[in-house]
């Protein structure tokens, strides 16, 4: 199938730190963007880079080379590379052989954000109110009134970062891996261009069965272009999802939150500090898309999250055309699964499936872990 659109792209790439046995090397991917608000313009997409220092001495297996996709909201090396104990989900696999990648889209932590993403005053009414004395006087009209990025645009930066790393790494295809609204980033990705991609694990996918199968009459959409959220809120949205005693800790929450604000350092100012993220219009990954993918998927709900419905996830696995896939029920987890007590239940499943098409043994069906 052809690319939705045609890009060009070079990079470069930094050795920055090594621990647990792991090296970090940050990429920057260059990329002509298909965001509306900077279409045309020269943007980068950057891309970190987690593998045991041996795996850089050849080629990875052709089956060894993973890439990241985050949600809405928090950027990739903030969700799933923590550098707190053993929360880092890219370097659990990263010790286990494999070549780990993550990228920020467009608009998300050290990817280039567009310059409407400065301009408080394309916020929502209310979230303006909150940046009131200190930004602002009083509320404003918008400098750019409409939604920031597109799933359109999310598949152009993914597309030109897994052609980066087939050509950096040798391989024919990679894995994806996706978090939230990673689903259908990773999902809508792969059903265009399932040549370049070999399985995917799905934590908490959106999923809309009757979701729009092309573009709306107007790309970008009316909306706000952005939105922030600040500590307070983060640890709200968390808090409403505990179901269980134990079910994560301070010192975690405090390391995600502290990755986050560093990743932002726009945001870092506004307030007590903010991350922001583009509001993002979604389209072309529902019932009759999934239906036609083949390639195998692990998806993965936890039973109290509240941002995903788990019923959602687990009529995906039905509509799913897939033979080979899998539906783990996460107990005692939240829609942030990977920050929570049973992490390492998620993080051996996507080994396994990853490695042998299975979990617990098994190649299709639906499992219950945690409980």
């Amino acid at each position: 199938m052809k690319p939705l659109f045609a890009f060009a792209v070079c990079a470069s790439a930094s050795l920055w730190a090594q621990s647990s046995g792991v090296l970090r090397v940050d990429h920057y991917v260059t990329v002509k963007s298909a965001v509306p608000s900077i279409a045309g313009q020269t943007t980068s997409i950057y891309v970190r880079e987690v593998v045991r220092p041996d795996a850089l001495r050849g080629n990875p297996a052709p089956d060894k080379v993973a890439l990241f996709i985050h949600g809405a909201g928090t950027p990739a090396e903030v969700a799933f590379d923590v550098p707190h104990s053993d929360f880092s989900w890219m370097a659990y696999l990263a010790q286990a052989g494999y070549d780990v990648f993550s990228m920020d889209m467009t608009g998300y932590g050290r990817s280039t954000r567009p310059n409407a993403m400065n301009d408080p005053c394309n916020l929502t009414t209310a979230q303006q109110g909150l940046y009131i004395p200190q930004l602002l006087t009083k509320t404003c009209e918008p400098s750019y009134p409409n939604q920031m990025t597109t799933l359109g645009s999310d598949w152009h930066d993914i597309d030109a970062v897994v052609d980066h790393l087939r050509a950096l790494r040798h391989v024919d295809k990679v894995n994806l891996l996706g978090w939230s609204q990673g689903g259908p980033r990773s999902g809508g990705y792969a059903a265009q261009h399932p040549e370049k991609v070999l399985k995917m694990v799905l934590l908490a996918p959106a999923y809309g069965t009757a979701g729009a199968a092309t573009p709306p009459a107007q790309v970008p959409a009316k909306g706000a272009a952005f939105n922030t959220q600040s500590r307070e809120e983060f640890i709200a949205n968390w808090e409403r999802q505990v179901g269980c005693p134990t079910q994560y800790d301070a010192p975690t929450l405090d390391s995600v939150w502290s990755e986050m604000v560093a990743s932002d350092p726009v945001g870092a100012t506004w307030g007590t500090g903010v991350r922001r993220a583009p509001q993002v219009t979604s389209w072309g990954w529902n019932k009759d898309v999934v239906a036609k993918s083949m390639i195998p998927t692990l998806l993965v709900a936890g039973v109290h999250d509240k941002q995903v419905n788990p019923a959602s996830v687990k009529q995906l696995y039905a509509d799913l055309g897939s033979k080979q896939k899998v539906f783990v029920d996460l107990g005692c987890s939240s829609h942030n699964a990977m920050w929570e007590k049973h992490h390492l239940l998620l993080f051996q499943a996507s080994l396994e499936w990853l490695s042998k098409g299975t979990v617990t043994g098994k190649q299709e069906g639906i499992i219950q872990l945690g409980y």
